[in-house]
């Protein structure tokens, strides 16, 4: 619907979503789903167990002139709320979003200053076309290999160099193999890279973010370490996994990653927690961890709350801030679907996505203004009305 002065009273954003199997079917089915006139941007996530050839051919094929960006997943979210092995998306009037988007590829010989010069450029070449431009009309949504570890220094150097402007985002999977993760950029599937979204809308937006846990008083000393593998070798002077596992009463030979969901630790920065979570436990008793540790941090014990409880509430705030959502673009932590898997509540979290028209996925890690975090749903919402 347009309004009397020529503009849309409500985003023209379409959602969809494809469980079919075959690359060429899905990508035809979901684009039969996003189909509208003049798209400017199409934001797809797609399974790991797609044929990567014949996806990007597909997408490449019905798409036209629009840019299109995406991830691979370890689990989906789309218009009926969780998929797995399927292909989700959203596209947007070109109108709606005015956006610049850009590739950063080498995170392994990735440097502070460089990121935080690429995103700086990135936002004066929107800046270019909005004059106007301030941390109140913009957001910015980053896509990373989740497998490259440097996520920590890629967030902090983008958010940097935007100066204000907030930042989500999240870390690609592939559906739990941890071997090999993708970002789509350009008609490329491209690993060792980000790629960072800077967009402008007209319409009322909210960056948020939430998780449903809190420190105990149970306190974990990091004592020993291998940080640039994300490895905690000893906790409290004893091996990790049986002092991990010893601290939430859990013997140690039911760690898996329904465990690991349940039982995540947090570090206090500032005056908030934040989640560390734990990826695996390794043969030597060592625990491999989702996000950056070093020697002498300590942790807290976490314990849950309720799950939608704490998701309703977000998703309140939302609505008080701008509205009913027309449209989330949401990264929610692949721990967070275990976890609602295991307590039989996938279907009501589920639920209340759909509901708030969130697509997104399950990723590896997220990220929230300067800081990759773990455990966490972050998202972008978009008002149904126009910004007064």
């Amino acid at each position: 619907m347009e309004s009397s002065k020529g503009t849309p009273d409500r985003p023209r954003v379409r959602t969809g979503s494809s469980c079919l199997a075959d690359p060429e079917a899905a990508v035809c089915e979901l684009a039969a789903a996003l189909d509208q006139p003049d798209i400017g941007l199409v934001i797809v996530f797609f399974s790991s167990s797609f044929d990567l050839v014949r996806l990007g051919a597909a997408l490449d094929g019905h798409f036209g002139t629009a840019t299109v960006i995406g991830c691979s997943t370890a689990g989906e979210i789309g218009p009926a709320g969780y998929f797995e092995g399927s292909l989700s998306g959203a596209s947007f009037h070109r109108d709606d979003l005015v956006f610049e988007v850009a590739l950063l590829e080498h995170l392994s010989s990735f440097d502070l200053r460089s990121g935080q010069r690429f995103s700086h450029r990135l936002k004066e070449t929107l800046r270019r076309r909005i004059p106007e431009l301030t941390p109140q009309n913009a957001f910015a949504f980053m896509l990373i290999d989740g497998l490259c570890m440097r996520e920590e220094v890629v967030t902090r150097a983008f958010y940097d160099g935007l100066g204000g402007i907030s930042l989500i985002g999240g870390s690609a999977g592939d559906d739990l193999a941890f071997k090999q993760t993708k970002v789509l950029y350009d008609g490329r599937f491209v690993d060792d890279a980000a790629l960072l979204l800077l967009a402008s809308t007209p319409f009322p937006f909210m960056v948020f973010k939430t998780q449903h846990f809190v420190s105990s008083e149970e306190r974990l000393v990091v004592t020993g370490a291998i940080p640039e593998k994300r490895i905690v070798t000893e906790i409290n002077g004893c091996p990790a996994a049986d002092e991990y596992a010893h601290a939430v009463g859990i013997n140690i030979d039911r760690l898996d990653p329904m465990i690991f969901a349940a039982y995540p630790v947090v570090v206090r920065i500032g005056n908030a927690d934040f989640v560390r979570s734990i990826q695996k436990m390794n043969p030597d008793g060592s625990l491999t961890f989702y996000c950056a540790i070093d020697e002498g941090i300590v942790f807290k014990v976490a314990k849950g709350e309720d799950m939608i409880d704490n998701l309703v509430g977000a998703l309140e705030t939302v609505t008080q801030n701008i509205g009913p959502p027309a449209f989330i673009l949401g990264c929610d932590c692949i721990l967070r679907h275990i976890e609602a898997r295991q307590r039989g509540i996938r279907e009501q979290i589920g639920g209340l996505l759909a509901d708030c028209r969130v697509v997104g996925f399950s990723t590896y890690g997220e990220q929230y203004c300067g800081m990759h975090i773990n455990q966490t749903f972050t998202g972008v919402a978009i008002g149904s009305g126009r910004r007064a």
